[in-house]
């Protein structure tokens, strides 16, 4: 069972080790979701630090060139993400191994992104691990560390070990670590955010029939805010009964999907309370509210300010 509201008291820090080819999507597809997590929520969930082996600049793939904030041997904190893309063996020598292997008493979890699996295979931290990688490097990996159970899989958490196999994945994950964190509400504001194919709960990382049904159901919902169906109605639409929908929101997202609902409505009421000088009339008019009293008092109870205390 998910939880749907979560709060997690202390902020957590991120280290992202970078090497000379990572990729600026798998990059972004990481460290944005987290931004968003911090402004959605107006706290400072996660803070993050790019790092480096040394003290140089860090150039794409494409040519961006990062400048570290520290060294990695400096830095210590909640989760380490090694991304070194493209050209990964080039890295793979005794200082990397050495360096990550030295990390592993100063951050939390490990986490390696794209090609970093292999990184942190070679240096003996994912033995005994389940653990994914780009699946273009899928059955290399696998003959290289038999020790290593490999599946082919988006992404992989096993205890304090995460792999993932690629950029659209990094979104996919990072979001999934939000949602078990913050919350499913968060992520799913997250996940919103960035209109993401199926970007309802995209981040839980589902891909069967039940995800599927579950994706649909908050599409409709997505697209009926102005104008809001019953929840029967939205079972009927997604071609399930209500039982069945309520049963499968509330174990994928920890809410009843009146919850969920409410949740996608106000999320509009908030984006244009912030984004635009719209009457509240106006604005619940907008998300479904035919009295804005009533929307300013679940407004409130949502977000903790009203509406005008907000765009104040």
């Amino acid at each position: 069972m998910q939880d749907w509201s979560k709060t997690s008291a202390a902020t957590q820090q991120v280290g992202v080790l970078l090497f000379d080819g990572f990729s600026n999507h798998c990059l972004a597809n990481t460290v944005e979701p987290l931004r968003a997590a911090n402004m959605l929520s107006g706290r400072p969930l996660y803070d993050w630090q790019f790092l480096a082996l040394g003290s140089g600049v860090v150039t794409s793939s494409s040519g961006l060139q990062v400048a570290p904030h520290q060294a990695l041997s400096q830095a210590q904190g909640d989760m380490l993400v090694v991304m070194p893309s493209y050209g990964f063996q080039e890295h793979s020598g005794w200082k990397t191994q050495s360096a990550l292997r030295a990390a592993k008493r100063r951050f939390k979890s490990l986490i390696g992104m794209d090609t970093g699996s292999w990184l942190l295979a070679e240096a003996g931290l994912l033995d005994h691990h389940r653990a994914t990688i780009h699946w273009e490097e899928l059955t290399g990996f696998s003959e290289r560390f038999p020790e290593i159970d490999v599946v082919r899989e988006r992404y992989v958490i096993d205890r304090n070990r995460v792999t993932c196999s690629g950029a659209m994945a990094a979104f996919d994950l990072v979001t999934h670590m939000i949602g078990r964190d913050q919350g499913q509400a968060l992520a799913l504001e997250v996940a919103q955010l960035f209109m993401t194919r199926e970007s309802a709960r995209s981040h839980t990382g589902g891909a069967g029939p039940a995800s599927t049904f579950v994706n649909k159901a908050l599409a409709i919902m997505q697209e009926n805010l102005e104008q809001p169906l019953s929840v029967p109605e939205v079972a009927r639409r997604a071609g399930r009964t209500q039982k069945v929908l309520e049963a499968r929101m509330r174990a994928d997202l920890g809410a009843t999907p009146a919850t969920v609902y409410r949740r996608l409505r106000l999320n509009l009421a908030r984006k244009l309370v912030m984004e635009t000088d719209l009457p509240v009339a106006e604005i619940a008019l907008r998300s479904g509210y035919d009295d804005p009293s009533a929307m300013t008092r679940a407004f409130r109870t949502e977000f903790g300010r009203s509406p005008r205390a907000l765009r104040r």
